[in-house]
């Protein structure tokens, strides 16, 4: 009898308006982990657990690959894909038993943008809407993309832009609100950490993720502003919430006449890391600076302590907790040692558990703390701004 995988699901919401890049994301971040050169080098596999959608993600993938043709806009589809991120080893018996869980889920919510751009047809439609909605509220991350084409025919002009694409959300979730609501409470399960994300990064070569920044500020800081007040009263615990803080800069290929140059992506491998550890190293930060009730502390972030436990050695874990006060400020908040001390790590330290945890073949720790360094190096290199709070 076959073994029970033990999944565990992290959920990325992604809004963006009609002709983003969204489609063309999704099919570049499937198609290039199922390249040769990802697969020779890659601890794990990216398995669609839809197999005809899979197939049609890589389908558009090698359109624009072996083609220069860019798949075409799926207008008013809310499509969630599952991927399922699983080991290539999965090591011994002792290093299997003595995890959580076996493997990842990635479940990739597409927001259809023509949604908050136009009224709903019918009723069954705006119900379709207010169900679509409640799904991708289990998600901890929701990417807003910015069109770096549209800032392109908005040049000197860009506020118009971010206006409009800022105030269709807002209202869109405005309509939303009365009937996402429970009894008309505010929710505890709800996209936390809300980034913006320039798409199609690369027609702004000379654009860092702080210059990308600035732009936003300067040209929308008080349409952000609006968006988050919206965003505030739909959701229990409102200090834990994040917009317009955190910023990245995204390109599925380099797009040239006739040519797509499918391997020149940006910002597509900080992907996993951003859905998974994000929310673990934003959620320790909230609990030290505010008090969270304990049980909703598991709606606020999905498995960051499992994902924390997995990470910490006992060795690491016993020495940074003999550091920390057994009823301190992090812990009398959170009580989960392991979350507490995670965030507290340093690079050399989550080096060292890498290293260690590949050669013990333990994957699937090696895996997590190479998605932590992935995202201090996205930090590095200027593709990601992560909030300070």
């Amino acid at each position: 009898m076959a073994a029970i995988i033990r999944v565990r699901e992290q959920h990325i919401a992604v809004f963006g308006g009609s002709g983003s890049g969204k489609t063309v994301l999704v099919s570049s971040f499937y198609g290039a982990a199922q390249e040769q050169a990802f697969l020779k080098e890659s601890l794990f596999h990216v398995i669609a657990d839809d197999t005809g959608q899979g197939n049609r993600l890589r389908q558009n993938y090698l359109g624009m690959k072996n083609n220069a043709r860019v798949p075409e806009t799926t207008r008013f589809a809310a499509t969630p894909y599952r991927f399922t991120i699983k080991m290539k080893d999965e090591g011994d018996d002792k290093v299997a038993k003595g995890r959580l869980f076996d493997a990842l889920r990635l479940v990739w919510h597409d927001y259809p943008g023509q949604w908050f751009e136009e009224e709903p047809s019918s009723e069954e439609e705006a119900h379709r809407r207010v169900d679509t909605f409640r799904l991708l509220l289990r998600s901890d991350v929701a990417l807003v993309l910015v069109d770096g084409q549209k800032l392109l025919d908005y040049a000197g002009e860009e506020e118009k832009y971010l206006k409009s694409l800022l105030w269709g959300l807002r209202d869109g979730l405005l309509r939303l609100k009365n009937d996402l609501l429970d009894d008309g409470e505010p929710l505890v399960q709800f996209p936390r950490i809300w980034i913006m994300a320039l798409s199609k990064a690369d027609l702004h070569p000379s654009l860092d993720v702080h210059g990308f920044q600035d732009l936003v500020i300067e040209k929308a800081a008080g349409d952000l502003t609006s968006l988050q007040e919206v965003l505030i009263g739909m959701v229990q615990i409102p200090e834990a919430l994040s917009i317009g803080e955190d910023f990245m800069l995204l390109s599925s290929a380099k797009f040239e006449p006739g040519k797509i140059e499918v391997t020149e992506r940006v910002g597509l491998d900080l992907l996993l890391p951003v859905a998974c550890l994000l929310p673990l190293e934003r959620l320790a930060r909230w609990a030290e600076r505010f008090e969270i009730p304990g049980k909703w502390l598991d709606h606020l972030a999905d498995n960051a302590d499992a994902f924390a436990a997995l990470i910490m050695r006992a060795k690491v874990l016993d020495e940074l907790l003999r550091k920390i006060p057994k009823v301190g400020p992090v812990l009398a908040k959170i009580a989960r040692p392991a979350l507490a001390a995670a965030v507290k790590l340093i690079e050399s330290q989550i080096r060292e558990i890498n290293a260690e945890a590949r050669a013990n073949r333990d994957y699937l720790k090696a895996t997590l703390t190479q998605f932590w360094l992935d995202l201090d190096q996205g930090v590095k290199d200027d593709l990601l701004v992560k909030s300070l709070k």
